[in-house]
């Protein structure tokens, strides 16, 4: 689906945001990226888009190089970013005239999510909240059916009713010919959606794996103190949240908040574990 071959890539007069990044992504899954502010994670999803060009490297797309920006890549790939300029149509026309770019689109299915996310289609896109916004734009990606789907933020402005809406008609979207890649500072917004998880450090990749091979490897737990070979810990209700190696192949639940400060802060090691 997604092959990225000693990509780099910086902005004029900055440091390098990634330095020949390799990694592959598969279809059939909903990865989550995760990251510290500044450190990528938009600009890798507008390099996948075909929105920013790598300096050195290459990044094939379903076999597309994504700068060309062929009609036949623009079909196969929704890209929703965090904050997006709507004009002063109603959704629901918006959908009508956007949906026949891309072959799978369907008006039904469109008009289903608007239904479930309980947005009125008859009401024009700039005079929404952002969250309404949000919810408009949500129901028309996944209603284009697209092999490949891009979401920056996508909980960002949503209420807790709505995020669980996403998660479910997420989880239904996904099947073994697309791939969602999720960008997100709200984890456990996405907690039992994403899998296999991205972290994104800067310059490069330091995990790419799945909830399976983390689980292996690494034990999540809250204990009443802090083990001695605890990777990373932290006071929460009922003791601390610990993070240890995976001793004695007890399978845990991976609380993505640990695992996400436990790679930060043993790079080296997780680098040596999962590379």
């Amino acid at each position: 689906m997604i092959e990225i071959e000693n990509m780099s890539f910086w902005y004029k007069e900055k440091s390098k945001v990634f330095d020949s990044l390799t990694m592959q992504l598969e279809p059939g899954k909903i990865y989550g990226l995760l990251g510290e502010n500044g450190v990528g994670k938009t600009t890798f999803l507008r390099l996948i888009a075909g929105l920013l060009f790598p300096a050195d490297g290459n990044c094939k797309v379903m076999d597309y190089t994504p700068g060309k920006r062929q009609p036949g890549f623009l079909s196969k790939i929704f890209y929703l970013p965090e904050e997006f300029m709507v004009t002063h149509q109603k959704a629901d026309e918006y959908a009508r005239n956007v949906g026949p770019f891309y072959p799978n689109f369907e008006y039904n299915h469109y008009a289903t999510l608007m239904q479930e996310f309980g947005v009125d289609g008859e009401k024009k896109l700039h005079e929404m909240s952002f969250g309404q916004k949000k919810k408009a734009m949500i129901s028309l990606a996944l209603a284009c059916n697209t092999e490949l789907l891009l979401l920056d933020e996508p909980t960002n402005g949503l209420d807790i009713p709505s995020k669980s809406i996403f998660r479910r008609v997420v989880a239904r979207a996904a099947d073994d010919n697309k791939c969602i890649i999720i960008s997100t500072h709200q984890v456990r917004d996405l907690e039992f959606l994403i899998d296999p998880i991205v972290i994104l450090e800067r310059n490069n990749v330091l995990l790419n794996e799945s909830v399976e091979s983390i689980t292996r490897k690494l034990k999540f737990a809250v204990l009443s103190y802090v083990p001695e070979d605890a990777l990373y810990s932290e006071p929460m209700m009922g003791g601390y949240g610990v993070v240890v190696p995976n001793t004695d192949g007890e399978e845990s639940k991976v609380n993505i908040e640990l695992l996400f400060n436990a790679a930060i802060a043993n790079r080296a090691r997780f680098a040596e574990w999962f590379n």
